[in-house]
């Protein structure tokens, strides 16, 4: 099953915990969060406080996604603070192997993620050592973009590997009902959907109605 994982960054945080309950009850099952620093993304978001509050308030597996420079610095951090998975970038992060194996001792599920311009070959190396890939299908570092359909040739690229090693292929960024199809038909597991989720007047039909469409 295709699963639509409503991503936090789009949410409402002055009413974070009925937003959160509203897809909960709607059948989603993870929460992706998005972690900036205003250095390798230009946006500033959140960090593991309030990782920690929201893990005190639902039992979804909460994916942390750290769009920061020297991650190795914080994993600690964000496992201790709740994090079910942990995805670090490619491009940022020194010791791809280490860090995978230090998320992993900690207790959490490791993912690694890449952006639309790094060739695959950057990740390629390391697909038997991860939990988790993550595809960006826009630029990160802010929600709303229109999505880059060339990205998805990585989906394409990753599915054997994903086969081989039991690892999901997730996308994230511009997915929506227009964009829902080409994503899924690419071989994408997991749908981070912000804007198509949260942006609607109601989050919870929204989320049922993508979730619906994606396994149509």
């Amino acid at each position: 099953m295709v699963q639509i994982v409503p991503s936090l960054l789009s949410a409402n945080f002055a009413n974070l915990e009925q937003q959160i309950h509203l897809v909960e009850t709607a059948g989603a099952k993870r929460l992706h969060i998005d972690v900036m620093d205003g250095h390798f993304v230009p946006n500033i978001t959140i960090g593991p406080l309030v990782v920690s509050a929201i893990r005190k308030i639902t039992t979804l597996h909460l994916e942390t996604h750290l769009m920061i420079e020297n991650p190795e610095n914080y994993i600690p951090q964000f496992v201790s603070a709740g994090s079910d998975t942990v995805i670090i970038h490619v491009e940022t992060t020194k010791d791809i192997p280490g860090e995978l194996k230090r998320i992993r001792s900690l207790g959490a599920r490791a993912g690694l993620v890449i952006n639309p311009p790094t060739p695959f070959t950057s990740v390629e190396p390391f697909l038997s050592m991860i939990n988790h890939l993550l595809i960006m299908t826009v630029n990160p570092g802010f929600g709303g973009q229109k999505m880059i359909q060339s990205a998805l040739e990585k989906v394409r690229l990753a599915k054997s590997a994903a086969q081989k090693y039991g690892f999901p292929i997730e996308i994230d960024g511009g997915v929506n009902l227009v964009t829902l199809a080409s994503a899924v038909s690419a071989g994408t597991d997991l749908l981070v959907a912000g804007n198509a989720v949260f942006g609607e007047s109601d989050p919870a039909l929204a989320f049922m109605d993508l979730e619906r469409r994606a396994n149509a």
